[in-house]
C-alpha cells in the first residue's frame, strides 16, 4: 500500500490526525447519548428527538455559517467551534457526574453543540481544498471519510466499554478532552490562504450574498440533484436512534454488544474508504453514485428483517460501505465543481440537506416504530430509498452520466 498522496501534505496531515481523535470521541459521545436516552425512558421517540433538536439550529444557522466560511478566516472558525463543542461536552460530564442530568439538559447541550457544527461543517469542509492541490482533492475526501468512520469505529466500540467500566460521564469527559487534538492541530499547521469573495466580504453577512449561494446552486444540475439524493436517502434509511431498541428488545444483546453494533457502519464505511484512496481516478462516478444509494436501500432493509446478531453486523457493515462510496463520490463531485469563494455556502446550503435527511428521518423512524414497531420502521426506510434513488436517476439525467473527467470550477 503506497502513502495516500494528501497526506503528502503536512497541514492536512495534521488536521486529518486530529480529527481522528476529534470523531472518535464524538462518536463514542454520539452513542452513549442514545443510551443514556433509552436508560431515561422507554419511548422510541424521546431518543429520535435528538436528531429534530440537531437538526433545527442547522436549519437557522448553516446559510449564515457557509458565508462566514467565504468571508473569514476559516481556521479561526474552527478554533472557535471546536472549542465550543468541548465545553459542551464538559457540561455533560458535569451533569451526569452529579446525577442532576435529565432529558432537557441533553436536548439544550446538543441543539448548542449542533449551532457550533452550523458554522464548523461549511468552514470545516471548505479548508480542505486550501490545504491540497486540486490534483489529490479526491484522495483527500478519501481519507477524510476515512478518519471519519475509523474515529466511528473506535468510539462506538469504546462507548459500551466506558459505560460498563467506569460510568456514563466519563464518555463526555473524553469526548471533551479528545476535541484538543483538533485545537492542538490547528494552532500547528499555522496560517492557511485562501481565496476571499472581496465583494461578500464587503457586503458583510447580508441576504443577498445567501442568495448567491442558492443561486449557484440552482444553476448546477449535478450539485442540486446530488444534494437532493442524499436528502431522500438518508430520510428514507436513518435508524440510528432505533439501535438501542434493535439491541436490547429484538437482539437480546448487551451494553457491549450494542458498542459494536454502533460500531459496524464504520467498519464498513473505512474498508470501503480504504479501497478507494487507492485508486487514482475513478470513473462513470454519476451512475457509482447512484448505484451505491441503492446498495444503501437494500442493505437497510436486510438490517431491517434481521433478528440474528452475525446478520445485523452484516447488514450494517454493507450500510456503512456504500455510504462512504457515496459520501466520497458527493463531497469530490461538489468541491470540484465549486470556486473556491463559493464552496463555504455551497457547503452550509448542502448541509441542510446532509445533516436534514438523516435527522428529520430519525424522527421520521421513530413514529413509524411507535406506530408499526421497530422492524417495520427500518426495512420500509430502505424500500423508500431505493424508490428516491430511481426517482433521481430517472429526473436528473446528467447526474447518470457524469463521469469524473468533466471541466472543473476554477
Amino acid at each position: 500500500m503506497i502513502l495516500p498522496p494528501a497526506l503528502k501534505h503536512r497541514r492536512f496531515t495534521l488536521l486529518w490526525a486530529g480529527l481522528m481523535i476529534s470523531i472518535a470521541g464524538s462518536q463514542m459521545q454520539l452513542w452513549a447519548l442514545f443510551w443514556h436516552i433509552r436508560t431515561l425512558t422507554d419511548s422510541p421517540i424521546a431518543i429520535s428527538l435528538i436528531g429534530l433538536v440537531r437538526f433545527l439550529p442547522i436549519l437557522v444557522f448553516s446559510l449564515i455559517g457557509g458565508l462566514v466560511a467565504d468571508i473569514y478566516d476559516r481556521r479561526k472558525i474552527l478554533f472557535i467551534t471546536q472549542t465550543t463543542a468541548m465545553l459542551v461536552a464538559f457540561a455533560l460530564a458535569l451533569l451526569t457526574a452529579a446525577g442532576a442530568i435529565q432529558l432537557w439538559h441533553i436536548y439544550a447541550l446538543t441543539a448548542i453543540q449542533a449551532v457550533a457544527l452550523s458554522f464548523d461543517m461549511p468552514a470545516r469542509q471548505a479548508l480542505t481544498p486550501n490545504l491540497v492541490p486540486r490534483a489529490d482533492l479526491p484522495n483527500a475526501f478519501s481519507m477524510n471519510s476515512i478518519a471519519q468512520n475509523v474515529g466511528a469505529i473506535v468510539g462506538p466500540a469504546l462507548s459500551g466499554v466506558v459505560i460498563s467500566t467506569l460510568g456514563q460521564e466519563y464518555t463526555y469527559l473524553i469526548n471533551a478532552i479528545s476535541f484538543l487534538a483538533v485545537i492542538a492541530a490547528l494552532a500547528l499547521m499555522g496560517p492557511v490562504e485562501q481565496m476571499v469573495n472581496e465583494e461578500a466580504r464587503r457586503r458583510g453577512i447580508n441576504l443577498g450574498a445567501i442568495r448567491d449561494g442558492v443561486r449557484f446552486i440552482a444553476s448546477r444540475p449535478i450539485i442540486l440533484s446530488s444534494m437532493i439524493l442524499d436528502f431522500f436517502a438518508t430520510f428514507f434509511s436513518s435508524a440510528n436512534t432505533l439501535l438501542p431498541f434493535v439491541a436490547r428488545d429484538v437482539l437480546h444483546v448487551d451494553v457491549i454488544a450494542y458498542g459494536w453494533l454502533s460500531a459496524a457502519q464504520s467498519i464498513g464505511s473505512v474498508t470501503a474508504a480504504l479501497i478507494i484512496s487507492q485508486r487514482v481516478a475513478l470513473r462513470r462516478q454519476g451512475a457509482l453514485l447512484l448505484g451505491s444509494v441503492a446498495a444503501f436501500g437494500l442493505a437497510t432493509i436486510l438490517f431491517g428483517f434481521s433478528q440474528a446478531f452475525a446478520l445485523t453486523m452484516l447488514a450494517l457493515i454493507l450500510i456503512g460501505a456504500a455510504d462512504a462510496v457515496s459520501t466520497i463520490l458527493r463531497n469530490t463531485i461538489r468541491q470540484l465543481q465549486t470556486p473556491d469563494g463559493m464552496r463555504g455556502r455551497m457547503t452550509s446550503i448542502n448541509q441542510i440537506f446532509f445533516a436534514g435527511g438523516p435527522q428529520l428521518g430519525e424522527i421520521e423512524a421513530g413514529l413509524v416504530a411507535e406506530a408499526l414497531g421497530v422492524p417495520f420502521a427500518i426495512f420500509s426506510g430502505g424500500i423508500g430509498c431505493l424508490l428516491a434513488a430511481g426517482f433521481i436517476a430517472m429526473r436528473w439525467p446528467q447526474l447518470r452520466g457524469y463521469n469524473g473527467d468533466e471541466a472543473t470550477a476554477l
